[in-house]
């Protein structure tokens, strides 16, 4: 098996992150993201709340260094109760 990424680095990438609908998510998930990313611009941060307004999804853009930062970012958004969903 090769063990290649498809990506290649250093390059942008999308993670969406789907919680709950309170009003101090987006703050939560940037917050987060900023720890492993910090020139996080908030131009490329996207938000949409569902039908209902029961979630929300935070889709943050960041110009990924390599796959470790990833694997950071992931692990630390999936770490916390009020993110159902990191993708």
């Amino acid at each position: 098996m090769n063990d290649e990424s498809l990506l290649q680095f250093p390059c942008d990438f999308s993670i969406k992150v789907i919680g709950g609908g309170d009003p101090g998510f987006q703050t939560l998930v940037m917050e987060r993201v900023r720890r492993y990313a910090p020139d996080l611009d908030e131009a490329r941060v996207q938000v949409r709340d569902s039908r209902a307004g029961r979630y929300q999804a935070v889709t943050v853009t960041i110009h990924a260094r390599d796959r470790a930062q990833l694997d950071a970012i992931y692990r630390d958004l999936s770490a916390h109760p009020h993110i159902k969903m990191a993708l």
